[in-house]
């Protein structure tokens, strides 16, 4: 399957304080209040590692395999029902801003694509749009 982009969010925060608190997957601690709690269950996490049962994919997985600071936090599925690669990108804009970008690349089988496709770029975008409020600290 091709990559699956989310659309460019801007972020009133700095490119630093985002990824401090995107690259640290503890900190999920402080915003899982704003997770919908009908869609997700099982939510456990460390540093490096996250995982979650999602109606009605199940449990999916996925760890830290890579972090430039402060660009790019790059996944990888751990435990998931389709194979996966996820990264978030974050580029300045000032000194007090910058902008996001979330992309998935998952493994998909051809004859799935049709009917996947969507549900992702769709998730894709609520994530993106999640992750463009949170309160990170300057």
């Amino acid at each position: 399957m091709d990559k699956i982009e989310s659309s460019i969010k801007t972020i009133p925060h700095s490119q630093q304080s985002v990824y401090n608190l995107l690259s640290d997957l503890s900190n999920v601690e402080r915003v899982k209040d704003r997770l919908p709690e009908d869609k997700l269950q099982e939510l456990t996490f460390d540093r490096d590692s996250i995982s979650i049962s999602v109606n009605p994919v199940g449990k999916v997985a996925m760890r830290i395999i890579e972090r430039e600071e402060p660009k790019t936090i790059k996944f990888e599925s751990a435990d998931s029902p389709v194979a996966f690669n996820f990264w978030i990108q974050l580029l300045p804009i000032t000194e007090n801003s910058c902008k996001m970008r979330l992309t998935i690349k998952a493994d998909v089988p051809f004859f799935l694509q049709s009917m996947i496709k969507k549900p992702l770029q769709e998730n894709i975008e609520k994530i993106a749009d999640a992750l463009a409020i949170i309160p990170y600290a300057d």
